[in-house]
């Protein structure tokens, strides 16, 4: 069986998709057989039928739900699988994104995961069966089966937002370990003495959580004990209620923190809101921070110091390395860095 996926995998390369031929093939069974296996299980035998389904697994195959269809060999759309749509984070990177592939008349299929690696893979074999041209994700963190239906195809894959070590594909983003670190150096370079971060502490949070090494990193530097709350796994707790609800539970801890470093913009407003209850002047008796560069941050609504994240551009470089993979595999990883913006919260 190892010597027929070895020769598999050669044919594979001079194919766009893994097909039902292919399945067959390693299955040692006719096309037909496949079929059945994926349509009318019950009227295939068991011992070929596990075999048919351990192909597939092995091949990453994924019915093609637009067989007979298309005229080319394009489908002329590309599809984005977004950790969450229920907030702007993401909302200025999807405009560019969307934009530059329509102007090159092609089309954006969406859909999200609430974070969860399960959907991810669900929603990934859903897309995959409509044959799109290239895929966009925002996670970083895949399920095992997520990963091996990535690594089954030959269309490009680019992870947007954390650059990963090893990107799958393509990556287009910034660092976000980089971002914490720095963020946390203007904190201790203005005189601040006991900094907190707040969130990054859920596992599918992985760009929090490396905001919150890069906090760690610079403390551990300056000789500092990092102040991280919570220290366990709560999901991705974010938004103005979190902020709130955390920092009076850090601050109860350690009345001495004079300032917190958030892992976004929303959880930062949550602080403020507290600071203000508390009487707690902003910036004398404390320093905010968050992450993100949105609308609240602005001068013209908390005048919040935060990382200003260049989301538009991360969408247009996705949609100009999906346009032109090559170019973008030459590079590898495209890194369209950050802004740390000073403001009255600091």
């Amino acid at each position: 069986m190892n010597t027929q996926i070895q020769m598999q995998e050669q044919a594979l390369g001079k194919d766009k998709w893994v097909t039902m031929r292919d399945v067959a093939d390693l299955a040692e069974v006719g096309t037909i057989t496949v079929s059945r296996v994926l349509r009318t299980p019950e009227k295939v035998s068991e011992a070929k039928r596990h075999r048919v389904q351990k192909a597939i697994e092995e091949l990453g195959y994924v019915p093609d739900n637009t067989a007979g269809a298309l005229s080319s060999s394009r489908s002329r759309v590309f599809g984005a699988i977004i950790s969450t749509i229920s907030d702007s984070v993401f909302a200025s990177t999807l405009d560019g994104l969307s934009g530059t592939l329509r102007a090159a008349g092609f089309e954006l299929l969406l859909t999200s995961t609430g974070y969860d690696p399960d959907v991810e893979e669900d929603a990934l074999r859903a897309l995959l069966a409509r044959r799109p041209d290239g895929v966009v994700l925002t996670s970083t963190s895949h399920s095992a089966g997520s990963l091996r239906l990535i690594r089954s195809l030959s269309i490009p894959v680019v992870e947007i937002w954390q650059l990963p070590s090893e990107p799958l594909d393509i990556a287009v983003g910034f660092s976000n370990f980089q971002a914490g670190y720095d963020m946390a150096r203007h904190l201790i370079d203005s005189g601040r003495k006991t900094i907190a971060f707040l969130g990054g502490a859920g596992l599918l949070d992985e760009r929090g959580r490396r905001r919150r090494e890069g906090y760690s990193a610079a403390l551990h530097a300056a000789g500092r004990p990092p102040i991280t709350w919570p220290n366990e796994d709560q999901g991705i707790p974010s938004g103005i209620e979190f902020g709130a609800a955390f920092f009076d539970q850090c601050l109860n801890a350690n009345p001495h923190i004079d300032a917190v470093m958030c892992v976004s913009d929303t959880v930062a407003v949550g602080v403020l809101c507290e600071a203000r209850r508390r009487n707690l002047e902003v910036p004398g008796d404390l320093a905010v921070s968050g992450f993100g560069g949105f609308d609240v941050a602005r001068p013209s609504g908390f005048d919040l110091t935060t990382i200003e994240v260049p989301g538009e551009a991360i969408g247009v470089a996705s949609a100009r390395a999906l346009l032109d993979p090559d170019a973008a595999r030459a590079r590898k990883v495209i890194d369209l860095g950050y802004k740390l913006v000073a403001r009255g919260t600091t």
